[in-house]
């Protein structure tokens, strides 16, 4: 059977046990259920998921891509897809989602962190004109780099 994900969504706080573990199989855990219902449930939040209806994902749930409206910036904090769902074009579905979302919501700018070393990553966030502005030194776990990431989403009315 074809893989047919659903289109992006709202995620809530319903949503919780579904993203511990969503990031449990995409991210190997990075993030606390704490830091989740934070990211679900915070003011000035915007968190999208997409569903699927194979079995594959835990709650439906094959991606997550969450971030902090802060007065007219986007800061992407995960974009995450299930192993089963990669490869697919759910990263770029919900990142455009994303930006869609925040630019509705009078963001100018887009920003993020990824780790210097996740090519695919660097290729989805480049094909969508995402640039290099900086490196955070020892910024993730086993001191890994970090790459600061900028794209203008919209112009000022």
């Amino acid at each position: 059977m074809p893989f047919r994900p659903s289109p992006a969504r709202l995620l809530q706080a319903l949503d919780l046990q579904a993203c511990l573990a969503l990031d449990g199989a995409a991210l190997g855990g990075f993030w606390s259920e704490s830091q989740w219902r934070s990211e679900l449930e915070g003011a000035g939040r915007l968190c999208l998921g997409i569903d699927q209806p194979n079995p594959g994902a835990p709650g439906g749930l094959v991606a997550v891509a969450c971030g902090w409206l802060v007065v007219d910036e986007l800061h992407i904090t995960v974009l995450a897809v299930h192993p089963a769902g990669r490869r697919q074009g759910l990263g770029r579905q919900l990142l455009e989602a994303l930006l869609d979302g925040a630019r509705a919501r009078g963001a100018l700018h887009a920003t993020l962190e990824v780790a210097a070393d996740n090519q695919a990553a660097l290729a989805l966030y480049g094909s969508c004109d995402f640039q290099t502005a900086g490196t955070r030194r020892g910024y993730y776990r086993g001191g890994q780099d970090a790459l600061i990431q900028w794209k203008r989403i919209a112009t000022a009315a």
